[in-house]
């Protein structure tokens, strides 16, 4: 009997070990997928356009209410605080080259769903949904970034079973909202 109690104890320790060792993996930095963000044309910060001045996302990302993309706002919408709003910074002046060569900023997307997934911000504006519950808190973020997809993180978590919530842009994070907001889960809404 005493030995089977041993056994019994040295296994419950070593599964506390293995438990203690395994969260402290998961909780490393290089464990998470949070993208550092792609390097656009024109250094642009929402923390100070959205954060420090408070302009609505609507107002730039014009789209997002009527249609199925957020829309990138004009060269010509920058300009019209930009004429005369901070005009000699560097990065306000090459957005008046733009102006003048009448071409869009080249800006380089950093949020995709997959090719097999339809999204329409139209519906989820029009529901209420804050930009930030999808995009984060952008205001905050001098460059954006995504935190897209399945991770390392996640996959040790689930498969420790502790379940954690899924990153943005999964389907399953998706999946939780429509579920707490009581919003449609019939698949043909986002698979078509």
């Amino acid at each position: 009997m005493g030995r089977g109690v041993n056994v019994a104890v040295g296994l419950a320790g070593a599964l506390l070990i293995l438990t203690l060792l395994l969260l402290t993996f998961v909780s490393l930095p290089i464990a998470r997928t949070d993208a550092a963000g792609p390097t656009q044309p024109i250094a642009f910060s929402h923390k100070i356009h959205a954060g420090q001045f408070k302009i609505d996302c609507q107002y730039c990302h014009t789209d997002a209410r009527r249609s199925e993309y957020a829309g990138i706002p004009s060269v010509t919408r920058c300009m019209g605080c930009h004429r005369i709003t901070a005009a000699d910074k560097p990065e306000i002046k090459k957005l008046a080259e733009y102006l003048g060569k009448q071409e869009p900023v080249p800006w380089v997307r950093v949020y995709k769903v997959p090719e097999y997934v339809y999204f329409a911000h139209k519906p989820h504006i029009r529901a209420g949904v804050a930009c930030q519950n999808c995009h984060g808190q952008v205001q905050e973020m001098d460059v954006v970034t995504a935190k897209t997809g399945q991770n390392l993180f996640n996959d040790i978590v689930n498969l420790a079973g502790l379940s954690p919530a899924p990153p943005p842009l999964t389907m399953g994070w998706c999946v939780e909202c429509h579920t707490q907001k009581k919003a449609t889960l019939e698949c043909t809404t986002c698979h078509h």
